[in-house]
C-alpha cells in the first residue's frame, strides 16, 4: 500500500504536543474543571467594545481577511510610534515563530534558548532542523550574558528570549534587554517574546530602534487584550526582516472578525489599564493563598504567579494530579529545577476561590 514519503526529517521526529489542552484532560477525565488557571488565558476577558465589534463582524465572515492586515498594521504602527514597514501580523506569537524559524534556520543550524524556557519555540527549531543549544537560568530568571556567551560560542543564526519570562514570571529591566541587543554577536538576530509586556512593571520594555536589524520583538493580543482564541500577535522589526516574512507567511491566516477585534481592543486603552489592575489584584490574592499554605510565591511580571511548592520536580506533579482530581486546572514548568514549582494564572475571584479551597487538600494528598 502506498504510504506518504515524509522528508527524512520530518519522519525522524516524534508526533507531540508542547501543551496538553484543558480541553484534551477534560475529555480524558469525563468532566469539566471548575477553574481554567494553566494556560495564562486572561479570564477578565476581553473589551466590551472588541466583542460587539467582533460580533458585527461575524456577519462578514464569508470574506477572507484583509491579506495585508493594512488597517491592524497601521494602528499598531502609530500605537508605537513607527511605520507600517516596521510590523507584521501573524496567527499569534506562536505562528510568528514558526515563520521566523522557517525564514532563518535549516538542518544543523545553531540556535540558543534558555534550558526551560517556552517549549513551542524548541518545536518550531526541531521542525526546520535546527541545533538547539539551551543555556540555564540564572535562579529564577533568563541569563542574558550566558545566552549571548553561547550564540557567539556556537555561532548561532538566533537567540530566543521571553521578557517577563514563562515559566517563571520573572522579568529583566528594559535596560538589560537594550544592553542585550548591544551585545548580540554579528550575525545572530535576537527574538524578544514580549507576550506578557503588557502586564509587567514600567520600565521592563526595553528602548529599541525598531529599525535596529539585531532585534525582532514579538507581541500578542491573547494575554493583557484578553484574545487569545483569535490568534493575533504581531512582530516589530527591521523593514528588510518584517517584508521576509511576506515570501512565507499565510498571507489569508489572520480572519477578518479577528482583525476587527484586534483593531478594537487596542483602542480600548481604558479597558486594558482595568485589566491590569484586575491582574495585579488576582497576583495579590494568589500570593496570598500560596504564603498561607506554607508555600513561596515568586515574584511575577505576568498575568500568573509560578509558586515554589518545596520540594523537587516529584512532590510538585502530585500536587498538580491532585489539584486536576479537584477539577482545578493549572500547570508546571517541566525542567528541574523550576519542576519545583506549579504555575497559576490570574482570573476572577470565584476561580481564586477555588483554587484556594482546593490546595489544602491537594497538598495534603500530595503528602501523604
Amino acid at each position: 500500500m502506498t504510504q506518504p514519503r515524509y522528508t527524512p526529517l520530518v519522519a525522524s521526529l516524534p508526533a507531540s504536543v508542547p501543551f496538553v489542552g484543558p480541553e484534551t484532560q477534560e475529555r480524558a477525565r469525563g468532566r469539566a474543571f471548575v477553574a481554567r488557571l494553566g494556560a495564562n488565558e486572561n479570564g477578565f476577558g476581553p473589551s466590551p467594545r472588541a466583542i460587539a465589534t467582533m460580533q458585527a463582524a461575524a456577519a462578514e465572515c464569508w470574506m477572507y481577511g484583509d491579506p495585508e492586515n493594512h488597517d491592524l498594521r497601521a494602528a499598531l504602527a502609530a500605537h508605537h510610534g513607527t511605520r507600517m514597514h516596521n510590523i507584521v501580523v501573524g496567527e499569534g506569537i506562536d505562528g510568528l515563530l514558526g515563520n521566523l524559524v522557517r525564514m532563518l534556520i535549516g538542518p544543523g543550524d545553531s540556535v540558543v534558548t534558555s534550558d526551560g524556557a517556552y517549549p513551542t519555540f524548541n518545536f518550531h527549531v526541531a521542525g526546520f532542523g535546527g541545533v538547539l543549544h539551551k543555556v540555564p537560568y540564572a535562579g529564577e530568571h533568563e541569563d542574558p550574558w550566558a545566552l549571548i556567551a553561547a550564540a557567539a560560542g556556537t555561532g548561532a543564526k538566533l537567540l530566543y528570549i521571553a521578557n517577563p519570562d514563562n515559566p517563571m514570571g520573572s522579568h529583566h529591566a528594559g535596560q538589560r534587554i537594550a544592553q542585550m541587543v548591544e551585545a548580540m554577536p554579528q550575525g545572530c538576530l535576537l527574538a524578544l517574546d514580549e507576550a506578557y509586556i503588557d502586564l509587567a512593571p514600567p520600565g521592563t520594555a526595553a528602548h529599541i530602534d525598531p529599525d535596529d536589524p539585531r532585534v525582532i520583538r514579538l507581541r500578542t493580543f491573547s494575554k493583557g487584550y484578553g484574545m487569545a482564541g483569535a490568534r493575533v500577535g504581531y512582530a516589530i522589526g527591521a523593514p528588510a526582516l518584517i517584508a521576509a516574512f511576506d515570501k512565507i507567511r499565510n498571507h489569508f491566516g489572520m480572519g477578518r472578525i479577528s482583525q476587527a477585534g484586534a483593531l478594537a481592543a487596542l483602542a480600548d486603552q481604558d479597558w486594558l489599564a482595568h485589566v491590569q489592575a484586575q491582574v495585579a489584584a488576582s497576583r495579590e490574592v494568589l500570593a496570598h493563598v500560596a504564603r498561607a499554605n506554607g508555600l513561596l510565591p515568586l515574584p511575577s511580571a505576568t498575568n500568573f504567579v509560578t509558586i515554589d511548592c518545596g520540594g523537587d520536580g516529584a512532590h510538585a506533579r502530585r500536587i498538580l494530579a491532585a489539584l486536576t482530581e479537584a477539577d482545578i486546572f493549572v500547570r508546571m514548568p517541566f525542567v528541574a529545577p523550576h519542576d519545583r514549582c506549579i504555575r497559576v494564572s490570574c482570573g476572577p475571584e470565584p476561580d481564586m476561590a477555588a483554587f484556594a479551597a482546593a490546595l489544602p487538600h491537594a497538598l495534603a494528598a500530595a503528602a501523604g
